[in-house]
């Protein structure tokens, strides 16, 4: 079948293209729809293939497409050789079975692999399992390749990463660019390591840098438009966007990105009206009990859950009179606790900017202690997390005690971190406060 001239790289050859190559190939096939779609095409058209080297070249091709159970089950009938042990373990990293990975990393160095590449592949995957000792063990035995190798430096950072040691993770990847300036993982990791520090200015230069190659990071450009959208920049945020979606017209990640920037060049912030909302909310989420009313006004309100202000600005007056025992006498008191606040029964269903909060309604996971870990846990995106750090929301339990328009009066939040947020909870079996 015909090699599309944007992909460079053949895969399905005479001769298995060099990890090298086909790391190359991979990046491009990723670079815009049409070229998944071809490749997509080139590996299904070769999967009927039984020759040796045609299944594992078609394993390799459905390795690079994300199709990690597929591409095993080929990579395991092809041919015998480094390349079929090197991207049986990839492909087995990725579906998280790591023993597997590490047994096929070293059959591949028996077949031929370069040792180094070996060394540092199974401290990736031993990272990737979060047996950090092992992996620092593998890192420490190729520590006569520093200075020399970039990919030793990168590997290194990564684990100095995952580890908490920042600064000297930022080390090592900048000591990577100066052995091969063009290692573009390290160059993305380090703008992420800036962004997450809150080095802004660091992180847009590094990924404008990435952002500047061909073909262009997609993840770098949607980060870059985070942080100039978070500075008002939304020319330049929309720029950015708009590039991912000339060659990923259907990326749903952009799309919602799309619509928030253009939202965001119509959006203010009123401090003041804000303060107004805030103690507006306090006087609503006032208890009834605070005040002073009899037994039977009492009683009746507490048997129709009405428990707040803002509850009374939910029922009118007609309601609370057809209640069993509530009369004029529990009326008049009501009303005038309500007059001390400015407020009247059923003034929320005249005006729907006065609607209370109500009480939590979500279900409990079996697990409570779920609702104590922090929310990093989620790995949010750099958008989601400054909005819910801005909010002094670090648990679990508190985020789910958040509504959407809570998360949505974030300056410069918007419906894909929304999302975000919604089905990382999802996951967990959690959801935010409904309003509903």
């Amino acid at each position: 079948m015909e090699q599309t001239a944007e992909l460079q790289v053949n895969l399905f050859r005479e001769q298995v293209p060099s990890i090298d190559e086909t790391r190359t190939l991979s990046h491009l096939v990723h670079a815009s729809e049409v070229n998944q779609q071809r490749f997509t095409e080139q590996v299904e058209h070769n999967l009927s293939s039984t020759g040796p080297v045609a299944v594992l070249e078609t394993g390799i091709g459905l390795f690079i497409l994300g199709r990690y159970k597929e591409a095993v089950e080929k990579l395991q009938k092809g041919q015998e050789c480094k390349e079929k042990y090197m991207y049986l373990a990839f492909a087995q990293r990725q579906a998280n079975k790591f023993d597997e990975a590490i047994q096929n990393l070293q059959k591949a160095k028996d077949h031929g692999a370069e040792a180094l590449n070996v060394s540092l592949e199974k401290a990736a995957t031993y990272r990737h399992a979060g047996n950090l000792e092992a992996a620092a063990k593998e890192i420490k035995g190729c520590a006569n390749f520093q200075h020399v190798s970039a990919e030793y430096h990168y590997q290194l950072a990564r684990l100095q990463e995952t580890q908490g040691e920042y600064d000297a993770a930022i080390t090592n990847y900048k000591k990577a660019l100066e052995l091969a300036p063009g290692h573009q993982r390290a160059l993305f990791h380090l703008a992420y390591r800036y962004d997450l520090s809150g080095q802004e200015d660091e992180a847009i230069e590094r990924y404008k840098q990435v952002a500047s190659s061909s073909p262009a990071y997609v993840s770098a450009l949607l980060n870059l438009a985070v942080l100039y959208e978070d500075r008002g920049e939304f020319e330049k945020a929309s720029a950015c966007v708009d590039k991912v979606l000339e060659s990923h017209p259907n990326h749903p990640r952009a799309i919602l990105f799309h619509k928030d920037v253009e939202s965001s060049k119509t959006m203010f912030y009123d401090e003041e009206r804000e303060k107004k909302k805030s103690r507006k909310n306090q006087i609503l989420e006032t208890p009834i009990s605070d005040f002073e009313l009899s037994v039977r006004s009492r009683n009746c309100l507490r048997k129709m859950n009405l428990r707040t202000l803002g509850d009374l600005l939910n029922i009118t007056e007609a309601e609370l009179l057809s209640y069993k025992n509530f009369g004029e006498t529990s009326l008049r008191e009501i009303k005038a606790v309500l007059e001390q606040k400015g407020l009247h029964l059923g003034q929320a269903l005249e005006d729907k900017q006065l609607q209370p909060d109500e009480p939590e309604v979500q279900g409990t996971p079996e697990d409570r202690g779920i609702l104590n870990k922090s929310v990093d846990d989620l790995q949010l995106s750099v958008r989601a997390r400054k909005c819910l750090q801005k909010l002094n929301i670090r648990t679990l339990g508190e985020l789910t005690r958040t509504t959407d328009a809570e998360l949505l009066g974030c300056k410069n939040f918007g419906v894909t971190s929304l999302n975000e947020i919604k089905r990382m909870l999802s996951s967990l079996g959690l959801a935010l406060r409904s309003l509903d």
